[in-house]
């Protein structure tokens, strides 16, 4: 065999181990890779990762969120962004409206933790005092150092 003839033959058999590679990557679904799934925040589970008051405080506050942007017709991270206006989200409510939704959907996560079992009846008095008057900032920014806190 010649060495031209050897040179195409090598070409040939890369381009099919080349085609070959990359059917089987769009099989597994490369197509879809890198792409956003962003949950329905109405439907969402959340379950914190550990156990303790630390899980249960993440949980809460998650599922708060959830709560909250379901409320507003969104999303939990567009509602997380619209905390910073600075952060140019494009948002079609006032810090009012985004405060007030935040809290209920706080209050029924400590309505669910408590009926869960995971939290006790005077952690979620306390809870439910603190989620009514904190200004909003310390109930999101200071939710892990809440956790922090208490552990």
């Amino acid at each position: 065999m010649s060495r031209r003839l050897q040179g195409l033959v090598a070409l040939a058999a890369l381009g099919a181990a080349a085609l070959i590679l990359i059917a089987v990557e769009l099989a597994q679904g490369a197509r879809d890779y890198g792409e956003l799934a962003v949950e329905d925040p109405c439907t969402a589970t959340v379950s914190a990762a550990g156990e303790g008051l630390d899980a249960t405080a993440q949980q809460i506050l998650l599922d708060g969120l959830n709560g909250a942007a379901c409320e507003l017709g969104t999303t939990r991270e567009e509602l997380v962004l619209s905390f910073e206006p600075e952060l140019g989200a494009d948002i079609g409510w006032d810090r009012e409206t985004i405060e007030r939704a935040v809290r209920s959907g706080l209050l029924n996560s400590v309505d669910e933790a408590e009926e869960r079992g995971s939290l006790g009846g005077l952690s979620a008095t306390l809870l439910r005092e603190l989620i009514e008057r904190a200004p909003l900032d310390l109930l999101i920014e200071g939710g892990g150092q809440l956790a922090d806190l208490l552990n």
